[in-house]
């Protein structure tokens, strides 16, 4: 019987380290897999975060459901988002990175057509939407999977950039998101087949919504990108590895660093994403400024996306050292902003000190994902002395990938953590600052934990190194 030849999307010789393969063929392979994945990862984030622009119109549309229980329905995709991603970050070596970006995207499809079906009838039990928030946490897992994928196809010296990219452009599916809801709710998209429009009275005015237009937008943009990844993504066979082979990471001690350090960016960015538009209308009731909210997500997303190559040419570790002095300076401006030193409230100020600690968080999340794969390639010669160039060179590969993911699951539980420390302290003092002064000490200890671990001239990074042969031509 003859042997079963490797499918066509199936990569059976990657070398991307091999310059003389990379400008061949692997440049333009891995270009196109990195600018496949970026639109479904994009989905992923709206669908995500599209639960807290839905929240907010229930009541409007004749849903009684109290204001705890819909800060609980606005907290769920955070929790099960964060949850999945560990979860999804050992996928990709198991099943293949064409294979699960294509279920992980068609999937959205659920909680999107969910949403467009309960919100049309008041009388939807509660439960239904508790069932409909963790659902939309399937897209928060799916980041996961997809940078790890990603980080498969670059050579060292190209993965931050390509990962900034993945992720600066999948992360601005919240700021499209807040930006395209509010404006498909208000036409009827898509008719007859989504159904009667709702009418709503707001501060005396009365409109007419189809807030099932909140989930169904998506549904064909999902099918779009979910054949795309079918049709033009490829599986690298040598990354392939099983569950039990990935969970070394769990004893190495660099993986729980970064996972440290990865809570203050992007924890960051996507609690701040979650609290900016309630704390905003909070603080500052008067001023008329809710349709602003979309640009924090995508200052944050634009400087993830356009800073990667920072990291790459200074160091990632050098630049994640001035990210977390950055982001402490800005909250110390919040906290200004807010009458916290005795000053008078400034809604400018406090509206610039949050795009300042957007734009930060993007950068940070560049630079600390640039970092895991120059640590795992560093340390490998500790972890596997007796190993092989080659040995060491295909486990660093499949380290870095996990750590990224699971790094990336444990900093998404910041999209639940922040907002509930922000409703914490204002229900506590009546204002942020508490919440403010526990982000202060938490950068701080980034600044010493990133400079202890990688930025002194002492640390891992800093070692002289020599390539192994294996990397300068395989």
């Amino acid at each position: 019987m003859a042997s079963r030849k490797p499918a066509r999307h199936v990569l059976t010789d990657w070398r991307p380290e091999d310059p003389a393969f990379w400008s061949g063929s692997g440049k333009t392979i891995a270009s196109r897999n990195l600018w496949i994945s970026i639109p479904n990862l994009l989905l992923a984030f709206s669908v995500w975060m599209v639960w807290s622009m839905v929240v907010a119109k229930l009541k409007l549309v004749g849903f009684k459901f109290t204001t705890e229980q819909l800060f609980w329905l606005t907290a769920l995709p955070a929790l099960s988002g964060a949850t999945l991603r560990i979860f999804y970050t050992f996928m990709v070596p198991i099943l293949g990175g064409r294979l699960w970006t294509t279920l992980t995207t068609l999937s959205l499809l659920i909680p999107a057509i969910g949403i467009g079906l309960a919100v049309q009838d008041p009388t939807t039990p509660y439960e239904v939407f508790v069932v409909l928030a963790l659902l939309c946490g399937l897209g928060g897992g799916n980041f996961a999977s997809s940078m790890a994928n990603i980080g498969f196809f670059f050579p060292k010296n190209q993965k931050g950039n390509a990962l900034a990219l993945n992720a600066g452009f999948g992360n601005l599916g919240v700021s499209v998101m807040q930006f395209l809801v509010p404006v498909v709710i208000g036409v009827g998209m898509f008719l007859p087949l989504v159904g009667a429009p709702q009418t709503v009275v707001e501060k005396g005015v009365s409109s007419t919504i189809w807030l099932q237009n909140a989930g169904f937008v998506w549904v064909p943009f999902i099918l779009i990108a979910g054949s795309l990844a079918w049709l033009g993504m490829n599986d690298i066979a040598s990354a392939r590895a099983s569950f039990a082979e990935q969970s070394v990471v769990f004893k190495r001690k660099h993986n729980w660093v970064i996972c440290w350090l990865y809570i203050g960016t992007f924890g960051s960015f996507i609690g701040f994403s979650a609290a900016f538009p309630l704390l905003m209308k909070t603080l500052f009731p008067d001023v008329q400024a809710m349709q602003l909210v979309f640009l924090g997500p995508l200052v944050g997303a634009a400087s993830r996306a356009l800073t990667g190559w920072v990291s790459d040419k200074f160091g990632g570790h050098n630049v994640t050292h001035w990210v977390f002095i950055a982001l402490a300076l800005g909250v110390l401006s919040v906290m200004y902003s807010v009458g916290g030193f005795g000053a008078a409230p400034s809604f400018p100020i406090f509206f610039a000190s949050f795009m300042w600690l957007f734009f930060w968080t993007g950068v940070g999340n560049a630079s600390t994902f640039q970092m895991i794969p120059a640590i795992v390639r560093a340390d490998m010669p500790r972890l596997l002395p007796q190993a092989d160039p080659a040995a060491r060179l295909k486990a660093a590969e499949m380290e870095s990938a996990a750590i990224v993911g699971f790094s990336s699951a444990i900093g998404a539980f910041g999209g639940f953590f922040i907002p509930l420390a922000f409703g914490n302290a204002m229900k506590a003092t009546g204002g942020p600052s508490a919440a403010l002064l526990v982000f202060l000490a938490f950068y701080l200890s980034c600044v010493a934990v990133n400079w202890g671990f990688y930025a002194r001239k002492s640390s891992l990074l800093h070692a002289p190194q020599t390539p192994s042969k294996m990397e300068i031509v395989a």
